[in-house]
């Protein structure tokens, strides 16, 4: 701006010098021209926009002028005691500072949780993080949402999709189906029979047997109502096929514990989904790669391998975590892993040596 002042300053003295050289009559004639101009650009545009550097040029020159011509100029008096006052006002004016900036880790906490819980107001969120140690107002939140162009609660809140509402409907359903195994010797046909828990992806082994009829099959939900105790009241269904050895008997036994029992369709194993994935991972993971003899023996390998799917092998459905965590919290001080061979060192598992 300083470059310009002394630009404009180059050119008046310039004029000045131009204007001495001409005569009166000709001066006469443009300030004609000039005031004509002036009235017109007033016409189009009352109240023109000048930087300081012209406010400055204006304020130099207009004490040169009569007093009878200073009034019908763009810049009067009052015009610079104006702007003297707003000159004023700005030296003597000192920034707000308002409340202290929030954190980025906190900004960024609060757009995790507008975007993860659509139903959340400014107060819960508030409430949520003054459980994490994080004091902060109901209008900052707003002013931090409204910063990330995220509205609030009535606006952000969209209808339940699919993935959200079958994942809710998972957590309170049981899954149950066969899959059976050949020995290698005798080739005799074991049948498995095993219940899958939606939520969380933990199995039960309920028996194993050559001959499941209806009588056994029974029995060995029995056993599982009486094995999950209080935990059955969680549960609000059951999904099964259509095989014969599924009875009345053996719907009647979970109507008593308050489940439901729920048939696929014919010929739709995929409505079973949960099961379905289960038997095709034991099959992968353990029955394809290990001869099974007898009974006794496939009874041993698949509670070892339960053990190790619940409580060790990390699942995609679970961000990677198994359904029942078993291994220690890992202690970062020790640097040597120890390897624990699973059936055999068909698999193994890993962790930091104590």
């Amino acid at each position: 701006m300083s470059v310009r002042l002394l630009y404009l300053i180059f050119l008046q003295l310039v004029n000045l010098l131009l204007l001495l050289g001409r005569s009166s009559a000709s001066k006469d004639i443009e300030l004609l021209v000039l005031r004509h101009e002036v009235a017109v650009l007033r016409r189009a545009n009352p109240k023109p926009r000048m930087n300081w550097a012209d406010r400055a040029v204006f304020a130099a020159l207009i004490r040169a002028l009569p007093k009878m011509l200073r009034v019908h100029r763009l810049v009067t008096p009052g015009t610079i005691l104006r702007w003297h006052r707003r000159l004023v006002a700005n030296k003597w004016t000192y920034p707000h500072r308002g409340r202290p900036p929030v954190d980025d880790s906190v900004g960024t906490l609060i757009e995790r949780m507008a975007r993860e819980n659509p139903r959340w107001g400014y107060q819960r969120i508030q409430g949520e993080l003054l459980k994490l140690g994080h004091r902060v107002g109901a209008s900052t939140i707003r002013r931090v949402l409204k910063r990330l162009r995220i509205p609030p609660a009535p606006i952000r809140c969209t209808d339940t999709t699919w993935r959200q509402f079958l994942r809710t409907q998972a957590s309170t359903m049981l899954a149950c189906d066969f899959f059976h195994v050949d020995c290698a010797v005798t080739l005799k046909r074991i049948y498995v029979l095993f219940v899958l828990e939606g939520g969380n992806r933990s199995v039960h082994l309920l028996g194993v047997t050559t001959n499941p009829d209806g009588w056994w099959t029974t029995q060995q939900v029995r056993n599982l109502a009486m094995d999950l105790g209080d935990h059955i009241t969680q549960f609000r269904c059951l999904v099964r096929d259509r095989a014969g050895q599924f009875t009345a008997s053996f719907d009647a036994v979970l109507a008593d514990v308050g489940i439901r029992v729920v048939r696929i369709p014919p010929r739709c194993p995929r409505a079973n989904c949960f099961a379905e994935r289960f038997v095709r991972t034991v099959r992968t993971e353990l029955t394809d790669q290990i001869l099974i003899f007898s009974e006794r023996h496939l009874r041993v390998v698949l509670t070892e391998y339960i053990q190790h799917y619940n409580g060790r092998r990390p699942h995609r459905a679970r961000e990677l975590r198994p359904p029942r965590p078993t291994h220690p919290v890992a202690d970062l001080s020790h640097e040597q892993i120890k390897r624990r061979q699973v059936l055999g060192g068909l698999i193994n598992e890993y962790e930091r040596a104590a």
